[in-house]
């Protein structure tokens, strides 16, 4: 997968080589292997700024997915709608919010099981519902959106 990362107005390539190269570890946190370094990565923001922590230093930044340029053209992630997607083929077990619901970053959103384990899909920031596309018990592809935020 390839991002376009701008930090403090600068662009910066960025290929993941490989699946581990940038891990979620917790919500906001995420675990970054570059160049064989590891470095600790905290995101933060304030719904029109984002912020990256790194080692103590605080960079201003802002991410896009090429694939989705044509979609949105200059939108950055603070000011787009969050879908919350199945990561892999499964079954909603459990859909924990309803339309209108307030949530925080990190909060519980559905619970999708695949391969026999359950993922709990969660906020990456504060927000509130604007749509709850699955129920519980549906079958969901990968890719498929279950809950949209604002």
């Amino acid at each position: 997968m390839k991002l376009d990362i701008s930090i403090d107005g600068r662009a910066v390539p960025l290929v993941e080589a490989e699946p581990a190269g940038i891990q979620e570890v917790a919500p906001g946190l995420y675990s970054v292997l570059h160049a064989g370094r590891s470095y600790e990565v905290r995101i933060t923001g304030n719904g029109s700024a984002w912020r990256a922590t790194i080692e103590g230093r605080t960079f201003e930044v802002e991410i896009s997915d090429p694939r989705n340029a044509s979609k949105r053209s200059n939108a950055t992630l603070a000011h787009s709608h969050q879908e919350i997607k199945a990561p892999m083929p499964g079954k909603v077990i459990r859909i924990l919010v309803k339309d209108g619901d307030a949530v925080a970053a990190g909060q519980g959103l559905a619970v999708v099981e695949a391969m026999k384990m359950q993922n709990e899909m969660k906020a990456l920031r504060a927000g509130k519902v604007v749509r709850v596309a699955a129920k519980d018990g549906d079958t969901v592809a990968a890719g498929d959106v279950l809950v949209t935020l604002e």
